[in-house]
Order: C-alpha cells, then sequence, then structure tokens
C-alpha cells in the first residue's frame, strides 16, 4: 500500500499548488486513467487548503500523504496527515455545501481500515475528518482522541485549520512519537470479504495481494501453490485427477477456489461450480454491480462472464447429463463445498421444483463427465469440515468410493485431514490407498474470517461439542468476539452501534428455530436469489438490506457467505438437557427431541455455520422465553445462557449515553494480531 504523493508539510508548503496537482495528474495518467478537469481542479484546492491549514496549525515537521491507495476497498483516501501523535485521514469534497451521511461513513471505513489492518496504527489514534469545503461553520466539542478510531470530524475549508490545532492539542504527547517512515514502511495487510474478494480477482488481481492481517496468511499461499501442482502435474502427465482442499470454517478454501478462477494467473477455462444457490447469486449480482458501477461497463459482458465462471453444479450436471455426447470445455473445475454434494438418493430424488434425471451421486456424475474433456482434467474439491446441514449430502466416503471405483482413471491428493475425520461419512479412505497421495498443504488451518481473533472457530467447535472448561480456556486468553444478551432492543443497538463505516450487521437465524416467531423474528431469508441479493448487497435505509435488521438469514441464506457483525437469534431447536445439548424439531404445538445421529448433527452443524459468519463480532441473543408458553419455557433459555456465559462469552455492555463518545471495540483488547 502506498500514497501517489509523500512529502513533508514544509515541502508541501514551499511548491505552488498547481504544482502539486500536476503531480497527481501524472500519477492518475502513469495507470492509464484519464484525468478530468474537474479532479484537476479538486487536487488544486485540496492542496491549497492543506497548505493553509499546516501553516496556521504549525504542521511544517508532520507528513502528509496524498491519494493513499487502500487495497482492500478498492478506493483511495484524499490525504493522511501524519502529526507526532496521531493519524488524520480527510476526506475532501471540492465544493460541497453540506456534509452527507454517506461521505461520513466512507471517511470512517477509510480509518477503521487503516487501524484494523496497518500494524503502523495500531498505538496511535486515527482520526477521520470530513471537509465540504463550502459548508457553514461547525463547532462541536472534540471526543475522546488518545486511542482507536474517534467519530468522524467535520469541517469546513475555513475551520480546517482551528480543527488541525484542536485536535493535536487535544491528544497527549505519546512516550514514542510516531515514526512518520516506519508508519509508511508497515505491513498493510486486510482481510477482504469473499464479495470483495470475488471482486478484485475478478480484476485479475491475485490472492497474495489481498492477504489478511495476519502474518500467516503463508497457510493460504501454500495451499494455493500446492493446488497449482497438483493441477500442472495433471496438465504434463496427462492424468485425472481430483485435488481436496480441506480447512476449518473461515480459513478461505472459497477463496482459495475463486483464485483459481479468477486470479493473476487463472487457470484457462476454469468454472467454479457450488450448490450454494444464495452464494453463487451474490457473487454475481456483485460483480455485475462493481463492473457497472466502478468500471462503467455495460452489465451485459460482465453478466455473461460472471455466468460462464460462476455456475450452479447442479445445473451443470443436469445439462452435460442431458448431452451426453458432448465434453466441458474446462479441464478445470472447482467443485465448492464439496463434502455436500448429494448422494445417489437425494441426487435422482423428484421435487415440486425440478425433475432429477440423476441416476448416481453427483461425485460419481462428475467423474464421468470430466473424464470426457481431453486428454486431462482436474476437480478441485473444496470440502468443509462440520457445515453439513442437510439430509442427503454424500461426504467424502461417497468421493473416495467413485475414485476407488475408477482407481486405473483417477487419481486423488488430500492433506492428512482427509482420513482422519471423526465421522466415517467424512473421511475419504479408511487409511493410505494407492490412488491416493498425501500433501499437508492442502489443508487450511487458520482461519482468516475472524478478523482479530484466530481461534475463534475452535472456540465454537469446543462449544457445540459440549467441552466448556476447552471453550472457557480460550475464552480467557482475551478478545473473544462473541457477546450474549438476552434483550432483542439492545441485540439491535448494539449492531447498529458498532456497525461503524461501511460495516455490515445482520440477523441469523435456524431454519428451524420456528418459534421465534414469538420474539418477533418470524421473518426468515431462505436463500430465494432476489431476496438474499438484495439482502447481503443493499444498503439501509432499503428496508431489503441485512442492515435494516428485520429479517433472519437462515443457515441456507448464509453458509459460504459473512458479515462484518452478526447478531444471532438462538431457537429452540438446540437446547441444554442433562448437561449436554439435545436437537429438537417444532411440529404442530409441540417440540420432539431428535434422535437420528444424522439430524442431530445436521442441526448442531447449522449452528457451527451460524457461530461463524462474523468477520468481527457475533452478538448471541437468546431469549427470555416465557413461564405461559410451554414451546418456549425460561428454564430452557436460561440453561443456554449459563451454559455460554460458562464458556466465557460476557454480557453485552450497556449502550453509552446520548453524545458520549463511542467505546473502543472490546475486540481491540486483548492480543494484537497485527504484523510487526
Amino acid at each position: 500500500m502506498r500514497s501517489w504523493i509523500s512529502t513533508s508539510g514544509a515541502a508541501l508548503l514551499r511548491d505552488d499548488a498547481a504544482d502539486w496537482a500536476a503531480r497527481l495528474a501524472a500519477a492518475q495518467s502513469r495507470q492509464l486513467r484519464e484525468v478530468q478537469p474537474a479532479q484537476l481542479a479538486s487536487w488544486q484546492a485540496l492542496v491549497q487548503l492543506l497548505q493553509e491549514a499546516l501553516r496556521q496549525a504549525g504542521g511544517a515537521g508532520w507528513s502528509v500523504l496524498l491519494e493513499y491507495d487502500l487495497l482492500r476497498l478498492e478506493k483511495r483516501i484524499d490525504a493522511v496527515l501524519l502529526t507526532d501523535r496521531a493519524i488524520l485521514v480527510i476526506e475532501f469534497k471540492h465544493n460541497a455545501a453540506a456534509w452527507l451521511p454517506q461521505d461520513a461513513a466512507q471517511a470512517e471505513d477509510y480509518a477503521l481500515d487503516l487501524f484494523d489492518f496497518h500494524a503502523g496504527s495500531r498505538g496511535h489514534p486515527v482520526v477521520p475528518i470530513l471537509v465540504a469545503s463550502e459548508a457553514p461553520a461547525h463547532r462541536a466539542p472534540l471526543p475522546l482522541l488518545w486511542h482507536g478510531v474517534t467519530p468522524v470530524l467535520h469541517s469546513n475549508a475555513a475551520g480546517l485549520a482551528g480543527l488541525l490545532r484542536e485536535v493535536q492539542a487535544a491528544i497527549p504527547a505519546p512516550p514514542r512519537p510516531l515514526d512518520a517512515a516506519a508508519w509508511m514502511g508497515a505491513a498493510y495487510r486486510p482481510v477482504p470479504t469473499i464479495i470483495e474478494a470475488a471482486q478484485r480477482l475478478f480484476d485479475r488481481h491475485g490472492v497474495e495481494e489481498i492477504a489478511t492481517a495476519r502474518a500467516d496468511t503463508a497457510n493460504l499461499d501454500r495451499t494455493t501453490a500446492a493446488i497449482r501442482r497438483a493441477i500442472a502435474q495433471a496438465r504434463e502427465t496427462e492424468q485425472r485427477v481430483v485435488v481436496f482442499v480441506t480447512g476449518i470454517p473461515g480459513a478461505g478454501k472459497t477463496l482459495c477456489g475463486l483464485n483459481l478462477v479468477f486470479g493473476t494467473a487463472a487457470e484457462a477455462g476454469a468454472a467454479f461450480l457450488t450448490g450454494n444457490a444464495p452464494l453463487v447469486a451474490v457473487l454475481r449480482g456483485a460483480l455485475e454491480r462493481d463492473a457497472a458501477t466502478r468500471q462503467g461497463r455495460a452489465p451485459r459482458q460482465p453478466r455473461r462472464e460472471a455466468r460462464t465462471l460462476l455456475q450452479n453444479v447442479h445445473r451443470f450436471l443436469e445439462h452435460y447429463i442431458r448431452a451426453a455426447d458432448q465434453a466441458p470445455h474446462e479441464h478445470v473445475v472447482v467443485f465448492d463445498e464439496a463434502q455436500r454434494a448429494w448422494d445417489a438418493a437425494q441426487a435422482g430424488r423428484d421435487t415440486q421444483r425440478r425433475r432429477s434425471i440423476l441416476t448416481d451421486s453427483e461425485p460419481a456424475h462428475m467423474l464421468e463427465i470430466m473424464e470426457r474433456v481431453g486428454e486431462w482434467s482436474v476437480v478441485v474439491a473444496l470440502i468443509g469440515n462440520g457445515q453439513e446441514i442437510n439430509t442427503g449430502e454424500a461426504g467424502l466416503a461417497e468421493w473416495g468410493r467413485v475414485i476407488a471405483a475408477r482407481a486405473g482413471r483417477w487419481q486423488a491428493v488430500a492433506a492428512p485431514r482427509a482420513l482422519a475425520a471423526a465421522e466415517p461419512s467424512q473421511r475419504l479412505a479408511e487409511g493410505p490407498r494407492d490412488w491416493l497421495s498425501l500433501d499437508p498443504d492442502l489443508d487450511l488451518t487458520v482461519p482468516i474470517r475472524s478478523v482479530h481473533h484466530d481461534r475463534a472457530a475452535l472456540w465454537v467447535d469446543a462449544v457445540l461439542n459440549d467441552r466448556p472448561e476447552e471453550a472457557a480456556a480460550i475464552a480467557a486468553e482475551g478478545g473473544l468476539p462473541f457477546r450474549l444478551t438476552r434483550d432483542l432492543a439492545a441485540l439491535r443497538a448494539a449492531l447498529r452501534g458498532r456497525a461503524r463505516g461501511l460495516r455490515r450487521a445482520g440477523l441469523v437465524c435456524s431454519a428451524k428455530a420456528k418459534r421465534l416467531r414469538a420474539e418477533g423474528l418470524g421473518a426468515q431469508l431462505h436463500g430465494a436469489d432476489d431476496e438474499v441479493v438484495n439482502w447481503f448487497l443493499r444498503r439501509w435505509p432499503d428496508i431489503r438490506a441485512s442492515d435494516a435488521l428485520e429479517v433472519c438469514a437462515t443457515e441456507y441464506a448464509c453458509q459460504g457467505l459473512e458479515l462484518d457483525l452478526v447478531g444471532l437469534a438462538w431457537g429452540g431447536d438446540f437446547i441444554r438437557q442433562g448437561g449436554r445439548w439435545q436437537a429438537r424439531r417444532f411440529a404442530g404445538s409441540r417440540w420432539n427431541s431428535v434422535s437420528q445421529d444424522e439430524t442431530r448433527r445436521h442441526i448442531r452443524n447449522t449452528y457451527r455455520v451460524l457461530l461463524t459468519r462474523a468477520r468481527y463480532e457475533t452478538i448471541i441473543f437468546v431469549p427470555a422465553g416465557s413461564t405461559e408458553d410451554a414451546t418456549r419455557p425460561a428454564v430452557e433459555a436460561d440453561a443456554v445462557a449459563r451454559y455460554l456465559r460458562a464458556c466465557g462469552v460476557p454480557l453485552l455492555e450497556a449502550a453509552p449515553e446520548a453524545g458520549a463518545p463511542a467505546p473502543i471495540p472490546p475486540l481491540f483488547a486483548g492480543r494484537d494480531l497485527a504484523p510487526a
């Protein structure tokens, strides 16, 4: 990450503003982007404003960074000022007569991005300032400024110098002054959302360029390299290979797959296949919108490209079963959530929405179809351990069976984890096989979804598998990104208060949590294309957006996707009974205990999916229950809340009083995971 111009305040004051604007124009031209007269005028006005403000505020010794690139956001900060004690983030609106909420949100998001992902920003306050040059004079008391990201400060052109003086005076001098050279050389490692990652990769950026906020991103690079090695060997030796990529929830499996299809070194003609219809719909919608709004392209071509590269695996299989004489043009296909591929019974089942033409399991059909491809072919199977949520999901055992049946035609490569799963259905084989090679690099063990806590997925696993002491020990290390509340209004208020900048919040719940209706949470999002696209891509005040906090996304709508902040409403389908979890289904007017192991496992995995959707924080809402309603007794709800507290989940803090400065988010306490 770098700025187009890095200079000192003294140097900025020496030269004419028009000269600095010309240098910025030259920098933009080097990127083959046309410079519009309005942009040139805006740059000149910004530099003139900064020159006057620095002169009056005594900023000759500060560092000035103009057009500062933020890789994750595909945006640039107009100016960053580095004083001896703070990072000032300036968003400048030339000739603007008012401060617009969306501009303030953008400025705050820039500041949050620096604080979260820039290694040099954690020890100093980051202050976002929105300047609307022609706005009326604005005087407001300064918030506390000595740590974290402050609320957005507002100024017009005339008032900026005074505001900078006030900010500098309000921040105590640190024991060690901010070192501008060290700050500019510090690592910037953003964690993209899966949507942002797809957009970046669609523009042919590599996964290496959208690395994570922690130094252990090498795990992701190793796995990507291992997949490419297997593909290269299959191509050179003219073999057919299934490459199994395993990993814990949120470790980057989908990102690896998208990189193969979209990245700088994308495999020619590769396609990303998934049975996760909401994921396909949201990613396609995001790519089409991004192409239209940011790239200025007509929607038809991006839509065609997105539909070619992102395909529904069920439709892919049905097409080539009907067209038995056709071969796919792709030598490489990525099969997302391959453990959820249908077994033969589910694949051949007719429903109200489709008449099945499949006669075998989806893994069997996939290998038969890819055998039609000339010379060589590769199936990259992404395996989400512990995320099976539907009856009829075949698991790794079915993949192992069909590969063994074609052992002379197909080989496989996988990490040792694929042989060691506790559930037999999730083991590729019972021990070594001639057709299987092992490569430990194909296992993703480091979570990258949870930005500030690298053991959140391990905590979830301990909670759901009745290991409260282990969960409490993880929580005691600090920074656990979970909170508990019994108050729905408090949940919504906390999500809105914590979703600063452009961060997105939303409610989730189990599709089987039928009695949440009594709490006012009866509206559920299950995965219809238009609804799920609107929920994930639109923003409040559009009531269809997730941050309207009206509709709960179920596990079927949000698996494979994510939110910055999640409000999880706990349902009566998964309760504590006899010191253990009890899975239930609601029928008629009562709950019925689930006795089948597979169904119990699916309900447990539902809560695994829901508990691992957040990038920053999950607030768990356990309803108070009722003494008058037998379908939601208070004693059951209290037992769940007590168990979560025993696992180390702290209670949600009370909301600050109106006008009080925003507290430092609790996630920033404890360990600092940014690289040094």
